[in-house]
């Protein structure tokens, strides 16, 4: 009986422990899905003032919890998912410019994309650099020198989209090509927009 005893106290001390924490813990997970939800539409909410929303919305809600509600946090994130395809473009316009037989006219079209893409990525890893730095002691002049980088990474994309327009450049390289810098072009127009909302906001964080 002794054992019996006991062995009832320490069920009864560990039911106590469990009641103790049990709030805690159920306050702990039900606010997860509440914080993974609010991050997910503040992402959709700021995808709604840019050019290419789905985009911006397709590209950027997988990093949600990452984001948090922050105007810097999703202004760097699509500046790191557009870095990253172009860096992806420019190695595929590479490949097809040493691998495929172009025509003179399409090889010289690559040639020149492939430069001004190159210009684009360093603009873009610059901007990169430079919003984990800012303060509100150079908050401004950060929030200019993105802009200008970043829209100059755009008219470099319309460059090499323009190099690739008219019938002599039907074909593979050109289909291939266009598709990825029309895609990269949106992803920066996207990141330029964000970067304005977070400009217009002045909320360090």
């Amino acid at each position: 009986m002794k054992g019996s005893s006991s062995s009832s106290r320490h069920v009864l001390a560990i039911l106590l422990i469990i009641l103790q924490f049990t709030p805690s813990i159920a306050k702990t997970f039900s606010h997860k899905p509440y914080h993974t939800k609010r991050n997910t539409e503040y992402v959709r909410s700021s995808c709604t003032t840019t050019t290419y929303p789905r985009l911006c919305y397709r590209s950027l809600s997988i990093y949600a919890s990452k984001i948090n509600t922050s105007p810097r946090l999703i202004a760097h994130t699509a500046l790191l998912v557009t870095f990253r395809a172009s860096k992806s473009t420019s190695r595929l316009m590479r490949k097809i410019a040493r691998t495929h037989r172009l025509k003179p006219r399409v090889a010289a079209a690559m040639a020149d994309c492939i430069e001004v893409i190159d210009d684009s990525i360093d603009e873009l890893q610059k901007s990169i650099g430079e919003i984990a730095r800012i303060r509100r002691s150079n908050f401004v002049l950060i929030m200019s020198d993105l802009q200008t980088w970043v829209s100059a990474a755009l008219t470099d994309e319309d460059t090499c989209t323009d190099g690739f327009s008219g019938r002599a450049m039907n074909g593979y390289a050109k289909m291939m090509v266009r598709k990825r810098i029309v895609k990269i072009a949106h992803l920066t127009s996207n990141a330029l927009a964000l970067i304005n909302n977070y400009a217009s906001s002045q909320i360090l964080d």
